[in-house]
């Protein structure tokens, strides 16, 4: 079963289960793909679906972090369930110390020394480990690591 089509069986997991947050956040989910799918010509697969989920997560935490500062505890409620439903379909985070571990290992193996460095550095890890690593969290081990 492709990632899409687990979306879309989940879909109807949720209407049966009268989970309308799962059900809505889902169904933005394979429309999204969808339009991916349609403007830019690409054909779907799950590097595809995983890049879609990775720019949903991303919106809403943006959109949870402007709606706090704003103080609307209701739209952060709302982005937050809506948030909690798109990480279940993506890979599973690196916690700090194993994204530390990441770092330093890149740096040893790059044979990086300074800050100047740090662009190469966040290609490096973004590209091993994509969507499975915070890039801001590297960045800031990064300056911590690198003089």
């Amino acid at each position: 079963m492709t990632s899409l089509e687990k979306l879309q069986a989940d879909v109807k997991q949720a209407m049966l289960a009268r989970d309308e947050v799962t059900r809505d956040t889902l169904r933005m989910l394979v429309a999204a793909v969808k339009k991916h799918e349609l403007e830019g010509g690409k054909t779907i697969t799950d590097e595809l679906v995983n890049e879609v989920l990775l720019a949903a997560a991303k919106t809403r935490q943006e959109s949870i972090d402007q709606f706090s500062k704003a103080g609307r505890a209701d739209l952060v409620a709302k982005e937050t369930a809506e948030l909690e439903v798109v990480r279940r379909y993506l890979p599973r985070q690196l916690n700090e110390d194993e994204t530390r571990s990441v770092v330093q290992t890149l740096i040893a193996e790059l044979k990086l020394s300074s800050k100047k460095d740090l662009g190469q550095l966040m290609k490096a890890a973004m590209a091993r480990h994509k969507g499975q690593i915070d890039g801001k969290l590297v960045q800031k081990l990064a300056g911590e690591l690198l003089s």
